[in-house]
């Protein structure tokens, strides 16, 4: 049996944009497996970067919606952190505001931080905007590192 990784591979450029959408949200998947393979069998590297960045933001942007959808009690129940812990790390992010949706690329946190920005109800557009910068610089760096490494072994 294939595994997700391969189907996504052989799916191309939709493959890689559903990948990085389930990478996006609240489902542990590695799409930079699938932009590696692309790109290493000969696909166009910034159609690769911008189909997982927007694959991945929108992703990032369920989390959101969740986020603006539940309550502090349901986050606490999905997310298994007791309320002092979301307290603290929402006034960190309230501080913030929508610009910290950047990092929304980071593992596991970056989760945290979109639903906790649907919670606070910030603009829509403008958390949508950082949030598609800061996955489209992830794998803009996934690529420039993943290629110098290659071109070092080739």
């Amino acid at each position: 049996m294939e595994s997700f990784a391969e189907i996504f591979v052989e799916w191309g450029y939709l493959g890689l944009f559903i990948s990085a959408f389930v990478a996006g949200s609240i489902v542990p998947f590695s799409s930079e497996i699938v932009l590696t393979a692309l790109v290493e069998m000969g696909a166009d590297p910034t159609m690769c970067i911008l189909s997982a960045s927007v694959g991945n933001a929108l992703g990032g942007m369920f989390c959101y919606w969740l986020g603006y959808i539940g309550n502090l009690e349901k986050i606490e129940r999905w997310l298994k952190i007791d309320q002092s812990r979301i307290h603290k790390f929402s006034d960190f992010v309230q501080r913030r505001g929508a610009w910290i949706g950047i990092f929304g690329f980071l593992p596991w946190v970056g989760e945290v931080i979109l639903v906790l920005l649907g919670l606070m109800r910030t603009n829509v557009w403008t958390t949508s905007v950082f949030v598609f910068v800061g996955k489209l610089l992830r794998y803009v760096v996934w690529y420039v590192g993943v290629d110098t490494l290659l071109s070092l072994f080739a």
